[in-house]
């Protein structure tokens, strides 16, 4: 029998271990979530636009794109969704006639606050097994990877 190319063991792949951190982190993200009837990508957009309106920055879809790393389609379906239940609004961009300015109404708002609230609290918990050390590596790691692969 011919031999695949896969690491030595399970815990020498980095892609793999990536994989299921991420995938652990993600269902508990999802499930604190559920209390607030948002889906992971809701949230993440919904954070974003609070973050953009808190830096006094206008956003367009394509600039939420680039801000979160989500797809194009997740993103379009996304804001669909969250626009359908009344959380954000888009409006006519007068700089740019292609492009429609992305807000939170007032409800949106309201909503991103609280699930930022939840969100952080599973981040604290989650990554807790790090010390205050460790978690500036982990995170300086991440940054130097999304540095090196951009897309």
């Amino acid at each position: 029998m011919k031999k695949s190319n896969f690491s030595k063991t399970d815990k020498t792949s980095s892609g793999f271990l990536l994989w299921q951190v991420t995938t652990l982190w993600q269902r508990e993200i999802k499930t604190a979530l559920e209390e607030v009837n948002l889906s992971h990508s809701g949230f993440v957009l919904v954070a974003s636009l609070l973050w953009f309106e808190e830096q006094d920055i206008v956003v367009s879809q394509t600039a939420l794109i680039e801000h979160t790393k989500l797809d194009k389609m997740t993103v379009s379906k996304s804001l669909k969704k969250l626009e359908r239940e009344g959380l954000v609004f888009r409006a006519e961009n007068e700089a740019d006639t292609r492009a429609k300015i992305i807000a939170l109404t007032d409800e949106g708002n309201a909503l991103a606050m609280s699930s930022v609230k939840i969100v952080e609290e599973v981040d604290k918990r989650f990554f807790s097994v790090f010390s205050q050390q460790e978690k500036e590596q982990f995170n300086g790691l991440f940054l130097k990877l999304m540095k090196e692969n951009k897309k």
